[in-house]
């Protein structure tokens, strides 16, 4: 019973969208965004291959209509002859006949490598296109601002790249090199039946075309919406699988594998049948599409089975109309997974341009300026700030941090001191006030100026899946080996390095997993000393690591912010006491600054985290203390 109930939600169940708030553009409009790839501009080689693989294609079709013309006069011939001097017929008609199906041998090798050589001309083409949109989304994506991304799923984003890569070619490949030839082979053969029938025969293949067409679309629409759910199971109990794997001690731990093998039974009873009736609906398909054309050529094979027996047609005639349908039939077969595959297509490239229809928050004024830092000062002037125009965080703040200072933001969870340095970056723009260096408001100048002016070291450093040595010259990617390893030296990593078995070149894993706390911080120390900023922004930088790593990490930082102006957002207070000022904000309002002494002496918010703080560490060493005597104790020899 519930196995079946289980089921029933399966089947209910929908998909959250990968691109939540992201639409659609239309199919037109991903059809006009498309073709700037395909004629690109400034590409002259790239067009005269366009011209070339059309021309080809044109070639090919002509070879194709003009091989069962061949076949018919053959036909036409070796019948005379034998219907009127047998079989010993002059050498004339012989060569003739030997000539004919020659040709029409080199018409069938033609088809094929013509069709190759088409392929050839255009793949060229094709990739090119597929690089440059994804080159275009690449950058697009990177240019959009931290508030999309923070909505988005990255794994979303990743798979709209990568179905819209395999959209791309596939859409030229299937629809320039696959629709656009079969109309054209459809329009020659009303011109061949035109020439050697009448209308009536052009009347037949038309409406067979155009029923089997119709009939093609409207199965595959229906399939879709199966092959849609199909995918959905599959995706379903695979997201299950996975899940459940990942978290495989927690399943023990609560004795739910019964649990977990009744949700993913359910996303497989739901998989199972729609692939049933998807291999049911591929059979009505197959069988549907197979007996409309044959009651058209079944059709048209009669009215010139009549005419041979008016004398209007010859056995030649039969033969030729037979093979040109049944080559007709042959791209036409392929309609089905075409028109699937090309609106699949469509679709999947929808999502993509739609984001790049997506506009970036923060853009640079026309004509601003690089920032020009020669002190390093930096003023808050009555900021203002809200994520939500409901929920304001930052309310009139103001202060100064001295060019060469150590300034400091502590408070309360939610105060806002982390929203200052997304703002300081140029992360978000404020609602009101103003925020300069150096005097110049850092909305006049150019993001990529703002943002090489100033050396982050995040509270969660991540790392790029490379070699230390990758991550740690990534902050400047023109240094010289010999300054990455000085800068490894000043945050005091180049020894651990040295000692890996690979040294710099040890690969650190997905998102660093493979470096402790402390050595992460580290690398992202000597990324930013690499860096060389005349501005330090210290975000909650070791208030994730241990008491010991922490001190050796804050001796590594003092050494990098001396002499640059640093800015610190500060978790832990025991690690800014040295700071020039403190500033202390609550609710998003500046409530409170000073020395760490003139804070402690007035006694209010700061003076109430330090005591609070102090607490907290001293009721730690306290527990750790009597852990420790409890464990001796537990260990010691009886007394005798």
């Amino acid at each position: 019973m519930a196995s079946q109930q289980a089921i029933k939600a399966a089947q209910k169940a929908k998909p959250a969208s990968e691109m939540p708030g992201v639409g659609r553009a239309d199919h037109w409009a991903v059809l006009r965004g498309l073709l700037p790839y395909v004629w690109p501009e400034g590409r002259p080689d790239l067009r005269l291959r366009v011209v070339l693989a059309f021309f080809v294609l044109v070639i090919a079709k002509v070879v194709t209509v003009a091989t069962p013309v061949f076949f018919k006069q053959a036909t036409d011939l070796l019948a005379g002859a034998a219907g009127e001097e047998g079989l010993s017929a002059g050498e004339g008609i012989g060569l003739a006949a030997v000539g004919l199906i020659l040709a029409y041998g080199t018409g069938r090798v033609l088809m094929m490598v013509l069709n190759q050589i088409r392929d050839v001309f255009f793949t060229k083409v094709g990739q090119h296109a597929v690089r440059e949109l994804n080159n275009r989304t690449f950058r697009h994506l990177h240019r959009l601002s931290l508030r999309f991304h923070l909505e988005r799923r990255t794994g979303g984003l990743s798979r709209v790249i990568e179905r819209a890569t395999r959209a791309i070619e596939l859409i030229i490949r299937m629809g320039i090199l696959n629709v656009v030839p079969t109309a054209l082979e459809l329009l020659l053969i009303c011109g061949i039946l035109l020439y050697y029938f009448d209308f009536l025969y052009v009347v037949i293949v038309l409406v067979t075309v155009a029923v089997y067409m119709w009939f093609t679309f409207a199965a595959s629409e229906w399939r879709i919406s199966i092959r849609r759910e199909m995918n959905e199971s599959d995706t379903e109990a695979n997201t299950k699988a996975i899940d459940s794997l990942l978290n495989f001690e927690t399943v023990k731990y609560f004795g739910n594998e019964e649990l977990e093998a009744r949700r993913f039974d359910a996303s497989m009873a739901r998989y199972e049948q729609a692939a049933i009736r998807t291999y049911y609906s591929l059979g009505v398909l197959n069988s549907g599409q197979a007996l409309i054309f044959t009651i058209g050529m079944t059709a048209a094979m009669l009215l010139t089975a009549r005419g041979i027996m008016t004398g209007q047609n010859t056995i030649g005639d039969f033969v030729m109309v037979n093979a040109i349908l049944i080559q007709l039939y042959m791209p036409l077969n392929f309609m089905g997974m075409v028109y699937r595959e090309i609106k699949q297509g469509l679709v999947d490239l929808e999502t993509m341009f739609a984001l790049l229809d997506e506009k970036p928050e923060i853009v640079d004024k026309p004509g601003a300026k690089p920032l020009r830092v020669e002190k390093g000062t930096i003023r808050f002037e009555n900021v203002c700030f809200s994520y939500d125009p409901d929920r304001p965080i930052l309310k009139d703040v103001s202060f100064e941090v001295p060019a060469g200072h150590m300034v400091a933001i502590v408070g309360p969870s939610g105060a806002g001191k982390s929203t200052i340095g997304r703002i300081l970056f140029r992360f978000y723009d404020i609602s009101s006030g103003r925020v300069t260096i150096d005097g110049q408001d850092i909305r006049d100048v150019t993001q990529e100026s703002l943002r090489a002016a100033i050396g982050v070291v995040p509270q969660d450093t991540v790392l790029f899946n490379d070699t230390i040595f990758y991550n740690i010259k990534y902050g400047r990617p023109d240094a010289t080996d010999e300054e990455v390893y000085e800068a490894a030296r000043l945050a005091q990593i180049d020894d651990f390095i040295r000692q890996l078995p690979v040294g710099y070149r040890t690969m650190v894993g997905e998102r660093g997993l493979k470096l402790s706390g402390g050595e992460k911080q580290r690398v992202a120390i000597a990324r930013t000393i690499l860096k060389r900023p005349p501005i330090l922004l210290l975000d909650e930088a070791t208030s994730a690591l241990d008491s010991h790593t922490e001190k050796e990490i804050q001796d590594a930082l003092d050494r990098v912010s001396r002499g640059r102006t640093t800015l610190v957002i500060a978790h832990r207070l025991s690690t800014i006491v040295h700071a020039d000022n403190i500033l202390v904000l609550e609710k998003g309002r500046l409530v409170e600054q000073g020395t760490h002494a003139q804070l402690l002496a007035k006694g209010g918010l700061y003076a109430s985290m330090w005591n609070r703080q102090l607490r907290a560490e001293k009721a730690r060493e306290e527990l750790a203390r009597s852990l420790e005597e409890a464990e001796l104790g537990s260990t010691s020899e009886p007394a005798v």
